[in-house]
């Protein structure tokens, strides 16, 4: 037992390291694109963690696959966890505070749940899954405020896009499963890389970013958000599915919500409003029921 104890330390610590980096991007995200437009900031980030982790197989003593099928399916997965959601994304934090952004793209376990359901249908829908369901919805219905219903403005439009890169984040998750038996790194590396052979040719047409003028706080963001953010967070990602399970694969998902507010408030100096920080606790409470082991949600109960 006393065996277990150290290793199972430095394995929540790095649980706090992972949602910190991944709650970090969304403030990353903002600044950067405050000089960089939304595809070349997204497509520079893809290939700068893409490169990373080949640099990472390459210290491991591995290579990239060479059968074309598994290729096709590092590529939908990049369409599915990169491509469509980084750029909505990068997008949307045109107009979409940090904080926000976080918060909506925590109800990533509700979806997944819910294509779990009806697709794979490889879990059973209890009644704390569903109502986690209601609460991350209730949730989601608060944050993206009654606007919505009257007509879709620019904000609306961003913080929708948000939801739907989520969508996105569930659906890869969901498909993801096929690579069972596959070393997850080799679909991380894979996936960048071709998330990079897609968005640097969109950029190069889009964008033509020979032209960009992009600032030093820019420049210095997107680099923090390509090497920590994606590529190391990827890293640490793998090595806690293999060490700690499934509260790797769903703890950061609540985790990095409060640590992506708690970022945009203290260094962009944003505010989120009082019916989001509501809809954040619904959000939060939503994705635990949701995520959390059953003998976790047990002790959580009896100890308050």
């Amino acid at each position: 037992m006393e065996s277990k104890r150290p290793g199972l330390g430095v394995g929540l610590l790095l649980l706090g390291v992972l949602a910190t980096l991944w709650g970090a991007s969304y403030s990353f995200i903002k600044v950067g694109v405050e000089t960089i437009p939304p595809v070349t900031l997204i497509a520079a980030r893809t290939l700068i963690a893409g490169t990373l982790l080949l640099g990472v197989l390459a210290v491991r003593g591995q290579r990239l696959p060479t059968r074309s099928g598994l290729w096709w399916r590092f590529l939908v997965q990049a369409c599915l966890n990169s491509v469509v959601p980084f750029t909505l994304i990068a997008w949307a934090e045109l107009t979409v505070d940090a904080g926000l952004a976080t918060i909506l793209n925590s109800t990533s376990p509700i979806f997944a749940f819910l294509l779990t359901a009806a697709v794979t249908r490889h879990e059973p829908a209890t009644g704390r899954k569903l109502l986690g369901v209601v609460a991350g919805m209730a949730g989601v219905c608060l944050i993206v405020g009654v606007e919505a219903l009257h007509g879709l403005g620019e904000a609306s439009a961003a913080q929708l896009a948000i939801v739907a890169a989520t969508v996105c984040y569930a659906g890869a998750a969901v498909f993801g499963r096929g690579f069972a038996g596959v070393d997850p790194m080799l679909p991380a590396a894979g996936s960048m890389l071709c998330g990079a052979a897609i968005l640097v040719p969109a950029s190069l047409v889009v964008d033509r970013p020979w032209t960009l003028a992009p600032s030093t706080v820019s420049l210095l963001a997107l680099l923090a958000l390509s090497a920590f953010s994606t590529a190391l967070a990827f890293v640490i990602y793998f090595r806690l599915v293999q060490t700690l399970g499934s509260v790797a694969t769903t703890a950061q998902a609540y985790l990095r919500v409060p640590v992506g507010v708690v970022i945009g408030v203290l260094f962009l100096g944003e505010t989120p409003t009082a019916v989001a920080w509501i809809g954040l606790i619904c959000v939060v409470t939503g994705a635990a029921a949701m995520t959390l082991p059953r003998s976790a949600a047990r002790r959580t109960s009896a100890a308050s």
